[in-house]
């Protein structure tokens, strides 16, 4: 497969900036997910991401045992408790849902997805919401294909999804996983490769200029990136192209030392550096 490097597009300005006169509505709302006490660090830092993008309004719904702790560490980005999920997918205004990171793995989590993507939203589903159905993965593909979805595994969350698809041509076994599961698939690791309708996407700017993006917790900003822009109007391939050139390119300008949580706070030195 012929790949395209992921460079800064001048249409993404138009798409990450914001117009005198609008409120946050205009902008999107975001809903991700978090996991129990004592997992809801890679929510909170998906969340933040999404804020970063530009997105009007976040919210972490979370179940009981991490309200306090989820309460105690946000400030801009609202709280709502799960039970109140399907009240908060009925919101027309909610454009864009992030599930997997921290969210823990096994049935629950398999429930909500299938909830989530019933929805017919914008939807990023990363970490334990993959591996919730690397038993059955057809039964997520069953639910994911045709969707607004973009899947966003690492290399060992493809393989419990894709055993026979061979990763030593990273670029051919993610065109074919995107097809298979009907949705945008980003493979992330040192070679991102991004695939979907169009043709597939490496992102040339990621880990070789980037190298201090192998933190944990990275991967939990990347999806809350991709989540806002699918809420700002992104088709999910967009989507996944621009959040994995804004993901590198806030570890490049921040450089050695970087933690996960600097990576949100990074994103409007990158607008900036971009007149956005």
């Amino acid at each position: 497969m012929n790949l395209m490097p992921i460079t800064y597009d001048l249409s993404w300005a138009a798409l990450l900036s914001k117009d005198a006169g609008q409120h946050k509505f205009n902008h999107g709302s975001v809903l991700v997910l978090s996991g129990p006490m004592g997992r809801s660090g890679a929510a909170r830092l998906a969340a933040r991401a999404a804020l970063r993008t530009g997105v009007g309004l976040v919210t972490l719904v979370a179940p009981p045992s991490s309200m306090a702790e989820i309460a105690a560490q946000i400030t801009a980005v609202m709280l709502r408790p799960m039970a109140e999920l399907s009240n908060l997918l009925s919101d027309s205004r909610v454009a864009s849902i992030c599930v997997g990171p921290g969210f823990g793995v096994g049935a629950d989590c398999r429930d909500v997805v299938a909830q989530v993507l019933a929805a017919g939203r914008g939807v990023v589903l990363d970490a334990d919401a993959l591996s919730s159905f690397a038993d059955a993965p057809e039964d997520l593909f069953a639910l994911t294909r045709g969707t607004k979805t973009v899947l966003t595994p690492h290399e060992g969350e493809f393989a419990r999804l894709f055993p026979d698809l061979d990763l030593s041509d990273r670029a051919a076994a993610c065109a074919r996983a995107a097809d298979r599961a009907g949705c945008v698939m980003l493979l992330k690791g040192p070679a991102t490769v991004v695939c979907g309708d169009r043709h597939g996407i490496h992102n040339q700017h990621g880990h070789r200029d980037a190298t201090w993006l192998a933190t944990a917790g990275s991967g939990d900003v990347l999806a809350g990136i991709i989540t806002g822009l699918l809420a700002r109007g992104a088709d999910a391939q967009l989507a996944g192209e621009a959040g994995v050139w804004l993901h590198a390119e806030a570890a490049r300008i921040f450089g050695p030392g970087l933690i996960a949580e600097d990576l949100p706070e990074m994103l409007p030195k990158v607008f900036a550096s971009r007149h956005i």
